[in-house]
């Protein structure tokens, strides 16, 4: 069921999209200004098993990614030079 709400998304916006990151963002976004808790809680109870988990799982991700990065983990540190004898 959910599956075809992000169909539906596509068709209405797919003649504004660009197709890149930000389009998806904006859409997204706009969208979750205009649903409450109850509205969001329902569209999760009507995902399949795999639709739920793979939200969960991108949920996990990113919020782990951005734990990361305020972590300071992953940024770029001097990495030794070449050893030169």
């Amino acid at each position: 069921m959910l599956m075809k709400f992000i169909d539906d998304l596509y068709e209405y916006y797919k003649d504004r999209l660009t197709g890149d990151e930000e389009d998806a963002e904006a859409v997204a976004m706009s969208i979750l200004d205009e649903l409450d808790r109850r509205d969001v809680l329902k569209l999760i109870g009507e995902m399949t098993d795999e639709e739920l988990l793979g939200m969960f799982g991108l949920y996990l991700f990113e919020s782990l990614k951005a734990k990361m990065a305020r972590e300071g983990l992953g940024a770029t540190r001097p990495q030794e030079g070449p050893r030169i004898h």
